[in-house]
């Protein structure tokens, strides 16, 4: 660990020369440049380039470190100036995204949560990168990463960090509960084996045994997808067809994903669920399941130390499965220069920037060399089980499809309905489905150019 630590120290000390020599279209891979006519970088930086960049609102110590990146980044070489934009807070990201791109008023790097990647590329607000990425950048990425940032066969899309979920416990409650604690993904409490443990913790004096960040649900907002879609994929159900992205019936509605939801409605109307208003369910001893991320993990253990564990979301009949993506990296299409964009995406890709960033948001690392700076996710650590998931192919990414923003808009709607209000599981999804297919139907499709 110390030795990978040093190497990575000494090769910072190059850093200009590392910069610039990653800008070189692709690693020097004069194939894929040839094989696409749309290719965003040449190898080339001309003069001096100007790069502006846009970023969400997240964390204070996220935004702070991007901030000390952007003026290291610019100290350490003179061919490319990086300007972070400051952006209005009272207007919400995504619609600052939509009226830069009708206006022709994009940044030349945009940060985006990455499901709505497909709807940016598929809309013409991205470029391709597969010209930009070098074969040894590529390949340490995480592979939910690279599937994350893909679309229609090309990369469009990068992070600094992905994203982990699974259930939180505490092993000294569940012990006394007579209850086993999971050693690994192929190792999931199954969603009946769940149903009874949380009767026994009921039993032992805990009245909402499980969280699930119910203020969240109630909010309506991308956790209900993120959280829950898992819970569907793991039942054998999905929420588009996953072929074709041409429709939700038969999906969505099937009796898998109704099966799944009516299991989870059934923790609801049993009382198991606590309401959560002060978001401080798992740390003030109410529950003692959390269902949530990677974000929980330092005040959980915080309130419990030496006493939380993760364990993977409950299978629902064809094995365990989670969530997986958070914001990424993309070229606009009005970026002038990409090899001097992607130089300044190749800075935050490096082991120690990565290192960084996830340091500061808590995020998972996104690249192979950077978990191995990160103890608490590598082998051994508190949070490897997120970094196995997203190995494995446990964690799944959102639909990739550009008609992502209805799908996640019905679902969580859908979801918010069932858990809370006690609606009908079929009918509620079936209204859900009629949403999607409206919204399909709206843009024909959405077809690929050339299809």
């Amino acid at each position: 660990m110390q030795a990978s630590l040093s190497r990575i120290l000494v090769s910072g000390l190059s850093v200009t020369a590392l910069l610039l020599a990653g800008c070189g279209g692709g690693g020097g891979d004069g194939k894929a440049q040839k094989a696409h006519g749309d290719t965003t970088c040449d190898g080339r930086i001309d003069g001096t380039a100007h790069v502006s960049v846009w970023y969400h609102s997240g964390p204070v110590t996220e935004v702070d470190t991007l901030a000390k990146q952007v003026a290291d980044f610019n100290k350490a070489q003179n061919k490319v100036r990086v300007e972070l934009v400051k952006l209005p807070e009272q207007r919400p990201y995504s619609d600052l995204v939509d009226s830069a791109a009708a206006s022709g008023d994009l940044p030349d790097l945009l940060d985006f949560d990455g499901p709505n990647l497909y709807s940016y590329a598929w809309s013409g607000k991205l470029k391709p990168i597969d010209s930009c990425v070098p074969k040894s950048v590529r390949d340490d990425l995480l592979p939910s990463v690279r599937k994350q940032g893909t679309y229609a066969g090309r990369l469009w899309g990068v992070g600094a960090f992905d994203s982990g979920m699974g259930l939180y416990v505490r092993p000294s409650v569940l012990k006394k509960a007579g209850v086993r604690v999971p050693k690994g993904t192929g190792d999931a409490w199954t969603a009946e084996e769940l149903t009874g443990i949380l009767a026994k913790l009921r039993k032992l004096g805990y009245r909402t045994p499980l969280d699930i960040g119910l203020v969240y649900v109630a909010a309506g907002d991308e956790w209900n997808t993120y959280g829950f879609a898992p819970a569907v994929w793991s039942a054998g159900g999905d929420l588009i067809d996953p072929k074709t992205y041409r429709t939700a019936d038969g999906f969505l509605n099937s009796p898998a994903s109704v099966k799944a939801l009516t299991v989870m409605q059934s923790w609801s109307k049993a009382g198991y669920i606590d309401p959560d208003k002060d978001e401080k369910a798992f740390d003030k001893g109410r529950s003692v399941i959390s269902w949530s991320g990677h974000w929980r993990y330092p005040e959980y253990t915080k309130a419990f130390p030496g006493d939380v564990a993760i364990v993977p979301l409950p299978d629902f009949g064809h094995g365990t499965v989670t969530g997986m993506g958070s914001w990424q990296w993309g070229i606009t299409s009005g970026a002038t220069d990409g090899d001097a964009v992607w130089s300044f995406l190749a800075y935050l890709l490096k082991p120690q920037q990565v290192h960084r960033m996830s340091v500061a948001n808590g995020g998972i690392p996104a690249t192979d060399s950077a978990v191995e700076l990160s103890p608490n996710f590598d082998t051994g650590g508190g949070e490897h089980l997120f970094i196995e998931q997203l190995r494995d192919g446990t964690a799944r990414p959102r639909p990739q499809t550009p008609a992502y923003p209805a799908v996640t808009s019905a679902f969580s709607r859908a979801f918010a309905k069932i858990m809370l209000h006690g609606a009908p599981v079929r009918a509620t999804l079936d209204e859900a489905v009629k949403a999607i297919d409206k919204d399909i139907a709206a843009h024909d499709g959405y077809p690929r150019k050339g299809s």
